[in-house]
């Protein structure tokens, strides 16, 4: 099993799995899921070798080095490493007073 750590949090994965699944459940965001948005941009910290290489999608993109599309990767094995700017999270609702 290989596993996936995004900020911190951690979810094990098949080896040779697409990533994208896991990375959603770790709050990575998705848009088009076919690697035409750049929504799911991610930065591999550790790890890369443990990823497929660059897609079509990524390369049109302009993507390099440790930047990748959660959407097109599949991991072959071990663990990888990602950061995130950003984490989906359900928005809290804020109370305002009234003066």
């Amino acid at each position: 099993m290989a596993k996936i750590i995004v900020n911190g949090k951690e979810k094990e994965i098949k080896d040779g799995e697409p990533i994208k699944e896991t990375c959603r459940e770790l709050g990575i965001s998705f848009g088009c899921e076919s690697g035409l948005c750049g929504t799911c941009q991610i930065e591999v910290i550790e790890g890369n070798e443990n990823l497929d290489g660059p897609h079509h999608a990524e390369e049109m993109m302009g993507l390099q080095g440790n930047k990748r599309l959660a959407c097109q990767c599949r991991i072959k094995k071990g663990v990888v490493k990602i950061k995130v700017d950003y984490l989906w999270k359900k928005k809290e609702k804020k109370h305002q007073n009234s003066h």
